[in-house]
């Protein structure tokens, strides 16, 4: 059991050096948690947690959102470690935009959103397994991810 555990340690490790040497090549200078046009993701909560759980994430900054037309291209996915889509989260609140909504390139102007996950598969009621998923932001085509824990 604890080999299990080291193995799924090192994968996490070794997957989250390498998003992060990706975005760097790419040209994006990443903050921790925080990459993008001006967004911020923050960490799930409850977490780990056993059912459903919430994404709270920021769309813009200031210098941006003082064109109160702009719009941005938002997607927000959850990956197993195979990275394989296990999700899309729903919309639950924020802005102006009405909850509900698939966050699957979805238009939003700026301001604090909350992404709301079942805990289940992509669209299906079948819950996923207990483990470690990493779930990623891409605002305007530029990304963020972190990690999240399933227990149960």
């Amino acid at each position: 059991m604890i080999a299990r555990w080291a193995a799924l340690a090192a994968a996490v490790l070794v997957l989250g050096t390498s998003v992060t040497r990706e975005a760097s090549a790419q040209g994006i200078n990443p903050q921790p948690g925080e990459r993008g046009a001006g967004s911020g993701l923050g960490q799930n909560y409850p977490n780990p947690f056993g059912v459903d759980t919430r994404i709270q994430f920021t769309i813009g900054d200031y210098p941006s959102c003082t064109d109160q037309g702009r719009q941005y291209r938002v997607t927000l996915r959850i990956f197993n470690l195979l990275s394989q889509i296990v999700s899309v989260p729903v919309l639950e609140s924020g802005g102006s935009a009405a909850g509900g909504e698939s966050l699957e390139s979805v238009m939003l102007s700026c301001g604090q959103y909350t992404a709301y996950w079942d805990g289940a598969y992509l669209n299906t009621s079948q819950p996923a397994p207990s483990g470690v998923y990493l779930y990623r932001l891409e605002v305007d085509g530029r990304p963020a991810v972190k990690k999240m824990f399933k227990s149960r």
